[in-house]
């Protein structure tokens, strides 16, 4: 999918990694309010394009290799409100997008229907967390995936996206009378 957006979240991406790379590392409180984390989403490519796709290990015990597209189709600039949630054995990261994240997610999730989503962060180490299927179409803007991580690093994670939504303006403060949807 061609838009005028497309570049503008790969140069986000770069921003938000820097402001992450260039961030203190206390441990008190006030630093969890300026830990920041960025997430990227690749889609799966079904066969090799040449220098547009690229083979990534997902999950560190036992890597699946995974051939994906090297251009993100969506990243933490859209993002409203990340989560960790309990499921059944474990937990869950939950990801909901704005409205640009929902076409997006709606888009891949129809056109590539079957393909996998691999999930990328920065937090600030760099890692491969996921890679669902998209098994259905994806309509509500909400992504959610087991991660390739500790509950603690899932909890840092989601502080950090939370963290970039508060800066970019995409949800309120905490505390703050603002709604969200």
């Amino acid at each position: 999918m061609k838009s005028p957006w497309h570049g503008i979240n790969n140069y986000l991406a770069s921003a938000l990694l820097l402001a992450i790379l260039a961030g203190c590392a206390s441990t008190d409180s006030s630093s969890q309010r300026k830990a920041q984390a960025v997430v990227q989403l690749f889609l799966e490519a079904e066969f090799d394009t040449g220098d547009k796709t690229e083979v990534v290990p997902i999950y560190r015990s036992a890597p699946v290799p995974i051939r994906i597209f090297k251009a993100p189709f969506l990243d933490s600039g859209s993002l409203i409100d990340a989560s960790v949630v309990d499921t059944v054995g474990g937990f869950s990261i939950v990801l909901k997008f704005d409205f640009h994240g929902k076409l997006a997610l709606e888009h891949a999730s129809t056109a590539y229907k079957g393909n996998r989503i691999a999930v990328h962060a920065h937090f600030p180490e760099r890692r491969w967390l996921a890679a669902p299927r998209m098994s259905t179409r994806i309509t509500d803007g909400v992504l959610a995936f087991t991660p390739d991580a500790t509950r603690e690093e899932a909890e840092r994670i989601v502080r950090g996206l939370n963290n970039i939504a508060v800066k970019l303006g995409n949800k309120p403060k905490p505390g703050s009378k603002k709604q969200t949807d």
